[in-house]
């Protein structure tokens, strides 16, 4: 097992009557790209600012691996001087944390890649740039923990690319854990490694990539003209469930698989009316009211919730 870089235990956050945070559990292991889920005004800004201490918790506990571990955080905007230059405010940030050196700031620089900015100001910066420098403002102090509220907020495709880019390799070359939270929900399946859902304040669930894979990935649609011989050949290659809806079979299984149950129907001499091939991803997933099981009929009303399945007649 990992080792727990923070962990809560039945955190909350109360403001009079509102209950921001209702005892959430959450553990993040060192070297995890933690993907925090949730809808806006879910808790995960108030979460985030309660484990940073920015605010004081109601009850409950957070722990982190030791006691002097280094922290930064970008929340929701990064705070910057608009009428400085990229590097002025790297120089100010540094001398502000007492970790001044004038390679480390150029080098924060270029691995966010504003290292051409020059004498431009910051008020003259993107959106996109203004977000980069904020993390390049963050990791300068070489932490430990990097935790990033929103940071793909309001930017453009290739804005977000960047971003994404830039917070794997903080996580492969400068072995920073992170927790980022978004409810741009395709961009965390693409760098997250562990997941936790809150929703209402609530901590819904915990899950890693290799266990969303499992409940997740591709699956087919098959219309044939012998579904009962098709399905004999979709069990040599996908032997889970598989669900029969009017005329049509859908089953889980991997592209490679329904490549080869493609050439094999083909091959018998079977024919196909429709065969679509459909990745759920992290969204489609947590927007089927987070079915534990994808299979059976609710596999089918999972496609169904999501308008995925239309079967044509032959």
């Amino acid at each position: 097992m990992s080792e727990k870089l923070l962990y809560t235990k039945q955190l909350s956050k109360r403001y009079g009557e509102n209950q921001v945070l209702n005892q959430i559990n959450m553990t993040i292991y060192k070297g995890d790209i933690y993907g925090f889920i949730g809808k806006n005004g879910a808790g995960k800004t108030t979460f985030i600012r309660t484990i940073t201490k920015l605010i004081s918790k109601s009850s409950g506990e957070f722990v982190y691996s030791k006691p002097n571990i280094k922290i930064s955080a970008v929340i929701e905007q990064p705070a910057l001087y608009t009428d400085m230059t990229a590097m002025q405010n790297l120089t100010y940030m540094c001398k502000l944390k007492g970790c001044y050196n004038k390679k480390r700031a150029e080098e924060a620089l270029e691995f966010v890649g504003l290292q051409d900015t020059g004498k431009k100001l910051v008020r003259d910066f993107s959106l996109g740039m203004r977000q980069r420098l904020g993390i390049g403002m963050a990791i300068v102090t070489q932490p430990d923990f990097l935790i990033l509220d929103e940071p793909i907020n309001g930017l453009d495709p290739v804005g977000i690319a960047e971003i994404r880019n830039i917070m794997k390799r903080i996580n492969q070359e400068l072995g920073t854990t992170l927790l980022v939270s978004s409810h741009i929900l395709s961009e965390l399946e693409m760098v997250s490694t562990r997941y936790g859902i809150i929703h209402q304040g609530t901590m819904v669930r915990e899950f890693t990539k290799e266990e969303l894979a499992k409940e997740t990935g591709s699956f087919a649609l098959l219309q044939t003209s012998d579904n009962e011989k098709a399905q004999r050949i979709i069990r040599e290659k996908s032997p889970g469930d598989i669900a029969v809806e009017g005329k049509g079979l859908v089953f889980k299984a991997t592209e490679e698989a329904c490549k080869w149950i493609g050439r094999k129907l083909l091959q018998e001499r079977i024919a196909v009316y429709q065969f679509q091939i459909r990745k759920t991803d992290l969204e489609e997933y947590l927007g089927i009211q987070r079915i534990d099981k994808l299979s059976g009929k609710k596999l089918i009303k999972t496609y169904q919730d999501l308008s995925l399945i239309h079967i044509s007649e032959p």
